[in-house]
């Protein structure tokens, strides 16, 4: 069937993606709410140490990452880690880390809402143990209902939202070099020790710091998109990754600075603490400082949940169709065209996780399922590569990025508690009974379609391009293309003046 003309002409126009673009959708990707929820929460565990542990996570994302992006670039029309697994070891295996991903989305869907119960105490003090739990019961209503509903019209306040939301985290960066300044001698000392319990919390510290770094696989889009993607993509993953890495650092640096060890350990929502530790000697601003800083977690937490809430609902949906879930979840609403029963079936579970695990376990939970899929990504880069050498043949450390990846991989897996390690396993292995009950012979082509297609990576790559600190980087870049426009067109005006003359 031949394509529509005005769409080709669409594909035609549409320029290629350059390293400032794909470095734009690295950030996009992966800083979002969980900078509120993990900030300084190694701390607790190893102290101002945990500083280190931050950037041995993002060295860790990074060679993991850079191990999704040669996947890429070896199929450009396969995408995400269940068509990269069935490619190389079949459907089974690639349902199983389809299904992976959706227990580690499931789970990293429940912390939102702890994380938003113990924000909205700390601005309302005094909330008891029903109180939190209809505050998040209220948060995952507000979620299903916004999603069910649809999201066009809270798309149109995305700017002013992003900048709430963005805003508070620069006021306390800028606020705790103040503080440094200021106040040497104190910030000195919530540095000291340095360690604490000495190093034995550290793989712990590692496990939940790591989930802050989630979704870097997210910015590997298809090399048809990207100039010269085996130069591009490498680069501009290591620029992403050091732009979260510094952002996170100088975060977790100012709250450090300017919060005593104690009081941080005992924090369930550092950066409100954080604030009110940096502007107490401006008398009344403390409140408001306060609230401007927790309405902007809340934004945030919100918001992240909801865009969660929409991608894992898509791939139930889509999983649903394809026969490997209940047909039910596949229903649309009459009138919003929404998977409302799939949206419905995740917020509830996500409402009933949400009161039985605490933020350690979830996030813990998450990234074991996540480590899994992350393993089975990198091993199948080892055999893609192998494959298609011709491909391949001018990226550098093609064969130890993989090879270390899955190592960091299998770590990471190692590292989890064993209690948090049996649970997530055996919830993994609930999906052999449902692959096999439901029906295994089908293809997920719905799957495909809805998510490797080139459409729906551009409807992406735009929603990432203006998210949270993507968002200043995003209009920036426009701003310096505008002005390079006019000073082209100023120049071509002088050449046609000087030639007419």
């Amino acid at each position: 069937m031949p394509q529509n003309p005005s769409h080709q002409q669409q594909e035609g126009d549409r320029r290629k993606l350059s390293t400032f673009d794909i470095t734009n959708l690295v950030v996009g990707s992966i800083i979002g709410a969980d900078i509120y929820i993990v900030t300084a929460i190694g701390s607790r565990l190893v102290g101002p140490a945990s500083l280190i542990v931050w950037l041995v996570a993002g060295l860790m994302a990074l060679i993991i990452a850079l191990s999704f992006s040669y996947c890429v670039m070896i199929d450009p029309k396969v995408g995400g880690p269940y068509a990269y697994t069935k490619e190389v070891a079949g459907p089974f295996a690639g349902f199983m880390i389809g299904w992976a991903l959706l227990l580690a989305e499931l789970f990293s869907l429940s912390v939102f809402p702890v994380a938003f119960a113990q924000y909205f105490s700390a601005l309302v003090p005094g909330i008891d143990a029903i109180g939190q739990a209809l505050l998040k019961g209220v948060f995952i209503s507000i979620v299903i209902i916004t999603n069910i509903v649809g999201t066009k019209v809270a798309g149109k306040a995305n700017d002013a939202l992003t900048i709430i939301k963005l805003s508070p985290l620069v006021l306390v960066i800028l606020g705790g070099l103040a503080f440094i300044i200021f106040y040497p001698g104190a910030a000195v000392s919530h540095f000291e020790p340095f360690f604490i319990d000495g190093v034995g919390g550290a793989g712990q510290a590692l496990i939940l710091i790591f989930w802050a770094y989630a979704g870097f696989e997210l910015s590997t889009l298809p090399t048809e998109d990207v100039e010269e993607p085996t130069r591009t993509v490498p680069r501009s993953i290591v620029i992403g990754m050091l732009i979260v890495a510094g952002f996170y650092l100088l975060t977790n640096f100012a709250v450090m600075a300017s919060l005593d060890q104690t009081i941080l350990r005992t924090s369930s929502s550092p950066l409100i603490d954080s604030a009110t530790a940096i502007f107490s000697p401006q008398g009344g601003a403390i409140g408001v400082v306060a609230l401007f800083v927790g309405v902007g977690a809340l934004l945030s937490i919100l918001g992240a949940d909801e865009s969660g809430t929409l991608s894992t609902s898509r791939l139930a949906y889509a999983m649903s169709l394809d026969g490997f879930l209940p047909h039910a979840l596949s229903r649309k609403h009459g009138r919003f065209n929404t998977p409302y029963l799939a949206i419905l079936a995740l917020g509830l579970t996500a409402f009933i996780i949400s009161l039985l695990g605490g933020l350690t376990v979830l996030i813990s939970s998450a990234v074991l399922l996540l480590a899994i899929v992350y393993l089975a990504t990198c091993l199948s880069a080892i055999v893609l590569l192998r494959r298609n050498p011709q491909k391949t043949a001018g990226l550098r450390g093609r064969r130890l990025i993989p090879l270390t990846g899955a190592m960091l991989s299998i770590m990471l897996i190692l590292l989890v508690r064993t209690d948090v390690a049996v649970m997530g396993m055996a919830l993994l292995a609930v999906g052999v009974p449902v692959y096999i009950f439901f029906s295994p012979q089908r293809e997920l082509t719905e799957l495909k379609e809805v998510f490797l297609s080139r459409e729906e990576r551009i409807k992406w790559e735009r929603r990432q391009s203006e998210r949270f600190l993507a968002y200043p980087l995003h209009h920036l870049n426009n701003a310096l293309k505008a002005r390079r426009r006019a000073l082209n067109a100023a120049r071509l005006n002088g050449q046609e003046k000087k030639d007419k003359y």
